[in-house]
């Protein structure tokens, strides 16, 4: 988030920079946040947000490749650890049970 940006204008802007789809701020919204752990204390807080409506066909403009994977399958992926808790949010907000462990 750039001084004096939105979240969702961030977000909004991110989506086209990082994948070349265009998302209007009103289309994105919050879900859950998350602290990094790592750093009690610290100013990194991880936002999650539900994109509902974006024109383009997301690809990876700045990486490799792009992966889809089932909401299911995201806590077998290697991932930092402030964006552990998030899943639980994402699986509720799209009705996804969790795994059986």
């Amino acid at each position: 988030v750039e001084p004096g940006e939105a979240p969702a204008d961030a977000l909004a802007r991110e989506l086209a920079e990082e994948l070349g789809i265009a998302s209007a701020p009103a289309a994105l919204t919050p879900l859950s946040f998350a602290v990094d752990p790592a750093r009690p204390g610290a100013a990194l807080v991880m936002l999650l947000y539900r994109c509902t409506e974006w024109s383009g066909m997301p690809r990876p403009l700045a990486a490799d490749a792009l992966r889809w994977d089932l909401p299911c399958a995201l806590a077998d992926l290697p991932m930092p650890p402030v964006d552990v808790p998030l899943l639980a949010a994402l699986r509720q907000a799209l009705a996804v049970p969790a795994p059986l462990s």
